[in-house]
């Protein structure tokens, strides 16, 4: 079984924060390794895996991503992600988007469903009728 690294955000957890915000994204972090380890038990293609591992992340409102993504000096949200399969080399990454859950999984469908690597701001955002 092959390993990945998933981070929850800049910065030294372990030692340069107080108790009540370290402890929260310590557990954070053991969720994500609990869900990513049932996942590879249960034979899911690691691609999978790694999206449903990201996607915790970003749905935990402790860690710089999705629900908790620091906001811009003009009070927005501007997400970012990109996904790549080491086997085939695709990728698929945006930037700038703020109207989408889980910028992860948006980053898989420009992987999987478009031409393109990298979309960005306007460009890769969701149609309304799309998300």
């Amino acid at each position: 079984m092959g390993w990945a690294t998933v981070h929850g955000g800049v910065g030294d957890i372990a030692h340069s924060l107080p108790p009540e915000k370290r402890l929260p994204r310590e557990a954070g972090l053991r969720r994500c390794l609990d869900v990513g380890i049932a996942a590879l038990k249960a034979h899911n293609h690691p691609l999978d895996v790694v999206e449903l591992v990201v996607r915790e992340l970003e749905n935990n409102p402790h860690f710089n991503a999705g629900k908790g993504s620091v906001l811009t000096s003009s009070g927005t949200v501007e997400m970012e992600a990109c996904i790549m399969d080491g086997k085939t080399m695709k990728c698929g990454a945006v930037s700038g988007v703020s109207t989408v859950v889980n910028a992860v999984s948006l980053a898989r469908l420009v992987m999987d469903k478009t031409p393109h690597i990298y979309l960005a701001f306007d460009g890769a955002e969701p149609s309304q009728g799309n998300k």
